[in-house]
């Protein structure tokens, strides 16, 4: 009797050793949590099975953007959303940092050793500086009305109203710098649409923190992603709306001239949040792209 007790003693002591705790089990694979990276932590999301794709946000918004393609793309793929260090659930630090670094922490953590990256405005800046910093991390990248480090095309009158917006954030009430924000020409062609006003109010509110996050503590690559553009070498495609600012037309055009096979798909009708405002037809576009790249299902274990 003893010796059974103590060979399962034993055997409870073996198990431990090896197999992670509940809290461990939860935090890696129970399809959300916070993810540690150096300074802070990321809040994530993860659904589906398949090849891995990486949803990242626009700045002064965060993951929940992406609500209409997390679910129906998890059918397909095993889709991953986070907020990006300083929006959403995910706190600022008060050290540098690099949001590319971040992403590769993020998908260590997780297990993913390849992805196919989708960024969106600021969401497309972290995706093309991941994809020159760590291009054996990436296998296909899609830039959607993207920032690009180096590539910085906006009017005097952008500027203005950034500078506007900030000080609203800074100095108004939270009512005030909202509907700012929700006026301005990048989000006004969202808040057309009923469906989204709601949403994209509550989000907008919600982050209005980040207007005031410490930028100069981001290390961005150097040389800068833009000057480095014939570095990018796997399949890409550029998505922007024909009513997106100017400025962002002219970031896509240039990249599309200068990165290597760039694909580039106008839908018409959308504005800069595309994926929101057209999902049907972002999601033809992109899910048609990430197919024709992808592997493929995986091949069942013997």
């Amino acid at each position: 009797m003893k010796r059974s007790v103590l060979g399962l003693l034993l055997l409870v002591w073996v198990l431990a050793a090896v197999v992670p705790s509940a809290a461990e089990d939860r935090a890696a694979f129970a399809g959300h949590g916070f993810a540690p990276v150096v300074g802070t932590r990321l809040y994530y999301e993860v659904r589906g099975e398949g090849e891995p794709v990486v949803l990242i946000h626009g700045a002064a918004l965060d993951s929940r953007t992406w609500d209409q393609q997390f679910e129906s793309w998890a059918r397909g793929f095993r889709v991953l959303r986070y907020d990006v260090r300083g929006y959403g659930g995910s706190p600022i630090s008060d050290q540098p940092y690099s949001q590319a670094d971040d992403l590769a922490a993020l998908m260590d953590y997780l297990g993913i050793r390849r992805a196919h990256v989708v960024g969106l405005s600021l969401g497309g800046m972290v995706a093309s500086d991941f994809a020159v910093t760590h291009p054996d991390r990436i296998l296909s990248l899609v830039l959607c009305g993207p920032g690009i480090a180096g590539l910085e095309m906006e009017s005097p009158e952008e500027n203005a109203r950034y500078i506007m917006e900030l000080r609203a954030a800074r100095d108004s009430t939270p009512e005030v710098a909202t509907r700012r924000w929700l006026e301005d020409p990048l989000i006004a062609p969202a808040m057309e649409h009923p469906e989204l006003r709601a949403s994209l109010e509550r989000i907008s509110r919600e982050n209005l923190h980040s207007w005031l996050n410490n930028w100069s503590l981001q290390r961005v690559p150097r040389p800068l992603t833009g000057l480095r553009l014939d570095q990018i070498h796997v399949p890409t495609l550029l998505v922007i709306g024909d009513r997106d600012l100017p400025s962002d037309l002219s970031v896509v055009d240039t990249l599309a001239a200068k990165v290597s096979g760039a694909r580039k798909v106008v839908i018409p009708g959308a504005g800069h949040m595309v994926n929101m405002e057209k999902p049907a037809e972002f999601d033809a576009a992109v899910l048609g792209f990430l197919r024709g790249v992808s592997a493929g299902p995986p091949k069942p274990r013997r």
